[in-house]
């Protein structure tokens, strides 16, 4: 019995056995002969190792599209759309300064008022209110009193 030959199980098909000794690698076959003006186009394209290998052109992938050339002009620096927000930020918080600056320098004057500067508010209504006379000099129904004070040494003895 050949050793290549499977056991024969029960209930499966016997297969044919293999003997390499029956083959002749140098037997004439029949082939059919291709002609180069039966043959379509021929293509290489490139295989998956990136070595090129030919292929009929029918079967080849479709070329790549070229694509459109870009437009190489230099951009600006910032977006125009984005100077103008950064614009309109800086300005509005310049402003937004501003107006607290401002706010403060008047919360500041009404505290310094509360202070020292009602003092002088006072002073001049008391002294408009004051009569003209007596901002004038004197002059008019005003009494002076003079006092003397006569002292004599007396001395008893």
């Amino acid at each position: 019995m050949n050793d290549y030959a499977p056991a024969l199980r029960p209930g499966l098909p016997a297969t044919p056995a293999y003997d390499p000794a029956s083959l002749n690698p140098y037997a004439p076959t029949r082939t059919a002969v291709e002609l180069a003006a039966e043959r379509g186009p021929v293509v290489w394209v490139p295989d998956a190792y990136g070595r090129m290998v030919p292929m009929p052109k029918h079967l080849a992938p479709a070329p790549m599209a070229r694509p459109e050339p870009r437009d190489l002009t230099p951009l600006p620096l910032l977006d125009p759309l984005a100077q103008r927000f950064m614009g309109a930020g800086l300005g509005g918080g310049a402003l937004a300064a501003g107006v607290g600056y401002g706010v403060g320098e008047v919360l500041s004057a009404a505290a310094g008022i509360s202070g020292g500067a009602l003092v002088w508010v006072a002073v001049i209504v008391l002294a408009l209110r004051a009569p003209a006379r007596a901002i004038s000099g004197g002059k008019g129904s005003t009494v002076n009193i003079r006092k003397a004070v006569i002292k004599r040494n007396t001395f008893y003895g």
